[in-house]
C-alpha cells in the first residue's frame, strides 16, 4: 500500500507478489525452523495436539463461542478468569473481550478500529507533502496489520505469533509505540 501511495504501478506490485508466491515453498522447505512449521501445521489442525501447541487456539475459539451474541458480562468470562485462556490479558485479549461482551462488543470494537484506520488514511491522502502521505499511509497500514493479525490469530485463521491488539493488550512497548505513531499522524494533520 505504501508503495502504491509513493507512485509505484500495480504491475510492479503484482510482479513482486508473484515472486513472493514463488519463494514461499522454498522458504517453507529450507528457511523455516521446525517450531515455525509447527505453528502453521497447528493452525491447520489444532486438535492434533490439543494439549500442546493447539491449546491456545482451542481455548480462544471456546471463549469466543461462549460469549454468544451479547456476552456473559463484564468480568464474568469463565475461560479467561479460570485461566483456561492463556495470555488473556495480552495476545488473546480479544477472545476474553468477546467472551464478556459477545458479538455486539466485538462489532463495536471493529467499528472503532475501522474508524481509526480510515481517518489515518484520510489524513495521509489530505497531506500536501509526499513524506506526510507515505508516513500516515504506512502507520495506517501497520495499525491495520496489528488488528488483522491479532484478530486472525485469536479466531484461528492465522498462526499464533504474539502480536498485541492495539490499545487493548497489556504491554508497555506496543502502547508507547502506537501513541508515538499517532502523535506523528496528528502532527501530519496539523502541518498538512
Amino acid at each position: 500500500f505504501v508503495l502504491f501511495l509513493s507512485g509505484l504501478s500495480w504491475r510492479m506490485i503484482g510482479a513482486a507478489a508473484a515472486c513472493a508466491a514463488i519463494v514461499i515453498p522454498i522458504a517453507w522447505e529450507f528457511l523455516l525452523h521446525d517450531y515455525q512449521r509447527q505453528r502453521v501445521l497447528t493452525l491447520l489442525d489444532p486438535e492434533a495436539d490439543a494439549l500442546g501447541t493447539g491449546w491456545n487456539i482451542i481455548q480462544s475459539k471456546t471463549a469466543i463461542g461462549s460469549g454468544g451474541f451479547s456476552g456473559k458480562g463484564f468480568l464474568e468470562g469463565t475461560q479467561s478468569h479460570l485461566h483456561f485462556l492463556p495470555e488473556g490479558h495480552t495476545d488473546f485479549i480479544i477472545a476474553a473481550y468477546s467472551e464478556e461482551f459477545g458479538l455486539i462488543g466485538v462489532l463495536i470494537l471493529v467499528i472503532l478500529y475501522s474508524a481509526i484506520i480510515f481517518r489515518t488514511f484520510q489524513i495521509g491522502l489530505q497531506s500536501f507533502h509526499n513524506y506526510g502521505r507515505l508516513v500516515a499511509g504506512a502507520f495506517g497500514l501497520s495499525f491495520f496489520v496489528y488488528v488483522f493479525v491479532n484478530a486472525g490469530m485469536v479466531s484461528g485463521i492465522l498462526p499464533v505469533v504474539g502480536v498485541p491488539l492495539p490499545f487493548m493488550s497489556y504491554g508497555g512497548t506496543a502502547i508507547i509505540t502506537l501513541m508515538a505513531t499517532f502523535g506523528l499522524v496528528m502532527s501530519i494533520h496539523t502541518h498538512r
